[in-house]
């Protein structure tokens, strides 16, 4: 039987003692406790939609897991190429545009006479790569930065815990992870050693102030019958002119 309570609290001993509100409170507080305590429970479905006794929400974690969605930056990774070493070419483009200041790289030089033609094309190769978790913002912008695809964000993983900051720090023999990523546009693709190629490269190009006599859009012509842009025969000059577009070769991978 539900307890009326009176219009002026003063009047009666039982509010003014807070006894009933006191007795309601703790039969709400146990039969939610108890429900939990022994019911069952569903797992990795949402609050609003479960239908089981149980209405807990904490995760038992590492049991349990939350799925991550698929724009999720998780922990960092350098991406190995088809040979396992990692397709960073030392660029420094990540640890310049890292706002955190978390990545270190040191630069090294494969020799003249290297054994790996796959890897006498790239030049250049990370020595040390290091970055330090505990200073990452999470940003990503490493990995839109990177012209090589040699970081990524796609672990689905969040930092785990460590005893000491030393863990957090982590280097290529640790970053080195996941399946092999190859590009049609690697050198290592395109030609087997550094030496330079055979044919001869006849993309139309323009050069501005190269042997050039200009005073401000006159024109000066020498060795007639030469065309804009025409360096072959000796002593000619190219017609250097502000009347129109100047012509710009644009260069695409």
């Amino acid at each position: 039987m539900a307890y009326n309570a009176t219009k002026d609290p003063r009047t009666d001993i039982r509010e003014r003692s807070y006894l009933p509100e006191l007795i309601r409170g703790l039969a709400i507080t146990t039969r939610h406790f108890l429900r939990n305590l022994f019911g069952e429970r569903e797992v990795n479905t949402p609050f609003e939609d479960r239908k089981s006794t149980s209405l807990v929400t904490t995760v038992q974690y590492p049991e349990e897991k939350i799925p991550y969605p698929d724009g999720y930056r998780g922990l960092h990774r350098l991406v190995p190429r088809e040979d396992g070493k990692p397709r960073c070419v030392a660029c420094y483009m990540c640890a310049t545009i890292c706002p955190a200041q978390c990545i270190y790289i040191e630069a090294g030089e494969y020799e003249v006479d290297a054994a790996e033609g796959s890897s006498r094309v790239i030049e250049k190769f990370p020595t040390q790569f290091v970055i330090d978790e505990l200073r990452c913002i999470v940003c990503g912008l490493c990995v839109d930065a990177c012209p090589k695809d040699a970081i990524r964000m796609d672990t689905y993983t969040h930092t785990p815990a460590e005893y000491n900051r030393q863990g957090f720090v982590y280097d290529i023999p640790k970053l080195l992870k996941g399946a092999a990523v190859s590009h049609p546009s690697d050198p290592w693709n395109k030609r087997p050693g550094s030496a330079q190629p055979a044919h001869v490269h006849k993309e139309a190009h323009t050069r501005i102030g190269e042997g050039h006599e200009s005073h401000h859009g006159a024109e000066l012509t020498a060795g007639h019958g030469h065309a804009h842009g025409d360096h072959g025969a000796p002593g000619s000059r190219t017609v250097v002119s502000n009347e129109g577009p100047v012509p710009v070769t644009k260069f695409l991978k």
